[in-house]
C-alpha cells in the first residue's frame, strides 16, 4: 500500500527561499491526489465507506482503509466483491441514516448502473467520487469522461473538477449539497483519472475542525427504523411513478442555487473558489470561448495566455456543474460571444456529444445565438496539447464565416485508419 504523503525535495525551506508566495503555500502539502481526496473524505465523517478495488481510483480507498486502521476514522470499511455490491450495500447504509462514501471508474461505474437509478430515486444523499476512466472495448485505463458523461440521466449531481485541490475542496461541498433536505440527491465528484488521481503536487489539505463547522452532521427526515416503519424505493405504478420523477426533477433544480450558495459559503470558510455552476477565464472581451469541464482546463488557459499575446481574443467557460445543467449560468457567461467551441473527452456513438448536445439546447430558445461546433479529444488517454487547442481556434475561426462541419474528432490519425 502506497503511503499517502511524498516528502518535498524542499522541504525545510522557506516559502521565499523556494521562491513561493507564502500567503498561496501557507499549511500546503506535496501529497498524491488520491491522498488528498481520502483526507478530505476523512473530514466528511462517513459512517460507511464501501470499497472494492479498480485502477485508477484504488488508492482512495486504499488510503481510507489505512485510516480507518490506523484509528483515524470512526467508519465502519466494507470490502465488497464487485461495484454493484459496493454501491447496493451503501443503499441500506444511507437508509438508515448514515453518512456514506464510495469511489470508483469506468467499467465499475457501468456495472453500478442499476443501482445508481436506486439511489438517485430513494433519494440517498450518497457522495462517490468518479476517477474517470475510458470504457472497453478496447479495454483502455487512462483518461477521459465517457463513464460519468454516459451517466448524466441517472439522477445524481455531477461536479467536474480542474486540479487536485478543487477535488478536495468539492468533496466537502458534495456532501453539504447532497444532504439539505430540499435537494436529498447523491452526488458524483468527478476528477480525471491518472491525470489527477496519481499527481502528486501540492494542496491545501482541509482542517478537521473548519471542515466539521462548514458540514454538520447528517441528520435526515426520513429513515429505516423499527419504531418508526417506513417503506424505500416501494412499487409505484401508473399512477404515481411520473410525480416520483417529478421530485427528483425538482430536486436537481433547486440543487443549482445550492450548489452557487454552497460554492459561496465554503470561500467564506476557506477562502478557496472555483465558480459555483461555472467559471470564466479571459472571457468577458472574448470573441471564441471555447467550453469544456475536468484538468484540460489548465493546459486551455496556457494556450489562451499565449494567444492572447497575439492579439487573438479567446476566452475559456469551464462547467463545473454538469448535472444539473446550469443553462442561465451559461448563457450569461456566453452572452457576448461570437462563437463558442465546445471540448470534451467523450463522444456519443450515432450522435456527436454530451455537453456538445446539452449546450446546443441551452441557447436554442434564447435570444442568444452564437454559432456552436465541437470536438472531441483525449480519447482513452491521448495528450491534449497548446497545439490542439491552437487548432480548435483556428477551425473556429473559419467556422465565424460559416460552419462546414458541427462536429469532429480534433487531431484524428487518418494514417492508421
Amino acid at each position: 500500500m502506497m503511503k499517502g504523503v511524498a516528502s518535498s525535495a524542499s522541504q525545510g525551506q522557506s516559502p521565499k527561499a523556494r521562491g513561493e508566495k507564502t500567503t498561496k503555500t501557507l499549511g500546503m502539502k506535496v501529497v498524491e491526489g488520491s491522498y488528498a481526496v481520502a483526507h478530505a473524505v476523512k473530514c466528511c465523517r462517513p459512517d460507511v465507506i464501501s470499497a472494492y478495488p479498480i485502477t485508477p481510483q484504488t488508492h482512495i480507498v486504499e488510503h481510507l482503509s489505512q485510516m480507518v486502521a490506523n484509528g483515524e476514522m470512526d467508519s465502519e470499511f466494507l470490502t465488497v466483491d464487485s461495484e454493484f455490491s459496493a454501491l447496493s450495500v451503501l443503499v441500506g447504509s444511507s437508509a438508515c441514516g448514515g453518512r456514506c462514501y464510495s469511489s470508483t471508474t469506468s467499467q465499475g461505474l457501468a456495472l453500478m448502473y442499476e443501482v445508481l437509478y436506486n439511489v438517485s430515486g430513494m433519494r440517498l444523499p450518497i457522495v462517490m467520487n468518479v476517477a474517470n476512466r475510458a470504457l472497453g472495448a478496447p479495454l483502455n485505463i487512462w483518461n477521459d469522461q465517457q463513464d460519468s458523461i454516459g451517466a448524466r440521466d441517472v439522477g445524481w449531481l455531477q461536479i467536474y473538477v480542474e486540479d487536485v485541490q478543487e477535488a478536495v475542496d468539492a468533496t466537502l461541498q458534495a456532501y453539504k449539497i447532497a444532504e439539505d433536505p430540499e435537494i436529498m440527491t447523491p452526488t458524483m465528484v468527478c476528477m480525471d483519472g491518472f491525470i489527477l488521481t496519481h499527481v502528486y503536487e501540492p494542496v491545501k489539505l482541509l482542517d478537521q475542525e473548519l471542515a466539521s463547522e462548514f458540514l454538520p452532521p447528517f441528520a435526515p427526515r426520513s429513515i429505516l427504523d423499527t419504531a418508526d416503519p417506513k417503506t424505500f424505493g416501494a412499487f409505484a405504478d401508473p399512477s404515481t411513478y411520473t410525480e416520483f420523477r417529478y421530485l427528483q426533477f425538482e430536486a436537481q433544480n433547486k440543487a443549482l442555487a445550492k450548489i452557487e450558495r454552497t460554492a459561496r459559503e465554503f470561500e467564506e470558510t476557506f477562502g478557496r473558489f472555483y465558480g459555483g455552476l461555472v467559471d470564466s477565464y479571459r472571457a468577458d472581451d472574448a470573441e471564441i470561448v471555447i467550453v469544456t469541464l475536468g484538468s484540460v482546463i489548465g493546459t486551455i488557459k496556457d494556450a489562451i495566455d499565449s494567444m492572447r499575446a497575439e492579439g487573438k481574443k479567446v476566452g475559456l467557460v469551464k462547467v463545473r456543474c454538469y448535472r444539473p445543467f446550469p443553462v442561465a449560468a451559461l448563457r450569461e457567461a456566453l452572452k457576448k460571444a461570437s462563437i463558442i467551441a465546445v471540448l470534451e473527452k467523450d463522444v456519443s456513438i450515432g450522435g456527436e456529444a454530451g455537453l456538445l448536445a446539452d449546450m446546443k439546447a441551452a441557447f436554442y430558445n434564447s435570444s442568444i445565438h452564437p454559432p456552436i461546433i465541437g470536438f472531441t479529444a483525449g480519447l482513452g488517454g491521448r495528450d491534449i496539447t497548446i497545439n490542439d487547442i491552437e487548432k480548435l481556434v483556428k477551425k473556429a475561426e473559419a467556422a465565424m464565416k460559416g460552419i462546414e462541419s458541427e462536429f469532429e474528432f480534433l487531431s484524428l490519425r487518418t494514417e492508421i485508419l
